[in-house]
């Protein structure tokens, strides 16, 4: 891979999971703004914690490699604040299942992008690995929380997923 094909991967890299970094702490937003001040809250507030430590990571990551966020993020805002609210309106486990539909795609999402990294990128293969252990956490933490038991669990993780899938190959070129 030639120098520009190398920073063309990374500043992919950075500008897809800094979008979902930015999404997924809208998503606790929107939960928040509805369950804040119910047993599950602070669990959300939490998992919240960590993706903004992640997305002031991407942010910083961003700067750094002089990569440019998605076009989209303005739209990324809203539609993770608008599935946060909804999923949460339906309740505590619609909430939670949201998480594991989401969490999932995303562990997998850090562990593909790992693997195309090689020895010149140890640090943030390093941060991808990390990042994609939380994300796995918060998934167990919906499981824990009985996400997958919530009314209409296998279609709301197939659209939440589809979602997921769909926002990271735009946000991959966009």
């Amino acid at each position: 891979m030639n120098k520009k094909s190398k920073k063309n991967h990374i500043d992919s890299i950075l500008r897809v999971d800094h979008a979902g970094e930015t999404a997924a702490a809208k998503i606790y937003d929107g939960q928040l703004a509805v369950l804040k001040n119910t047993p599950v809250g602070p669990t959300i507030q939490h998992m919240k914690d960590q993706e903004q430590e992640h997305l002031d990571t991407f942010n910083k990551l961003l700067f750094e490699n002089d990569t440019r966020p998605t076009a989209l993020l303005p739209l990324w805002n809203v539609m993770g604040f608008g599935l946060g609210v909804a999923s949460a309106v339906m309740g505590e486990k619609a909430a939670m299942a949201c998480t594991i539909a989401v969490e999932e795609v995303i562990g997998e999402h850090y562990a593909q992008q790992a693997e195309t990294l090689n020895d010149d990128h140890k640090e943030l293969k390093s941060t991808l690995m990390k990042f994609r252990d939380d994300e796995l956490d918060h998934l167990e933490t919906g499981v824990e929380h009985d996400g997958e038991n919530a009314p209409g669990y296998e279609i709301m993780k197939a659209i939440v997923q589809l979602g997921c899938r769909t926002a990271i190959k735009i946000s991959e070129k966009i």
